[in-house]
């Protein structure tokens, strides 16, 4: 004889959907708009946003080949602007990559944005 049983509901496994709450925030660097050529100077600014609409928590900033860091900024908001003063003076030929992420207040990690300045 054989026994079986029928799968029912309360037996069968369930995941959650993913919904607009479990991506991380999305970081634009809008300038420059692309990888560039900058000239060695002061300084040259990187511009751009974070924004989620759960909320930005922290912005965090990367810096390789260069000499200028930053600090992680607490943003408390649905959209976060920011402004990277990236030192030049005397790298000339120095290729420095800036990346840019944001957490929001779930937690959820965005992409990284990310621009290359080539000093000239």
């Amino acid at each position: 004889m054989l026994a079986g049983s029928a799968c029912t509901e309360r037996d069968r496994l369930t995941f959650p959907d993913t919904g607009p709450g479990d991506t991380g925030p999305r970081t634009i660097i809008d300038n420059p708009s692309t990888d560039t050529t900058v000239l060695a100077g002061p300084v040259v600014f990187v511009l751009g946003y974070t924004t989620d609409p759960d909320g930005v928590d922290t912005v965090y900033f990367e810096t390789e080949g260069g000499i200028t860091n930053f600090q992680p900024f607490v943003g408390r908001r649905d959209s976060v602007r920011f402004g990277l003063p990236i030192t030049t003076s005397g790298l000339s030929g120095a290729v420095i990559t800036v990346r840019v992420f944001g957490t929001d207040r779930p937690g959820n990690r965005g992409d990284t944005a990310i621009r290359v300045l080539t000093v000239q």
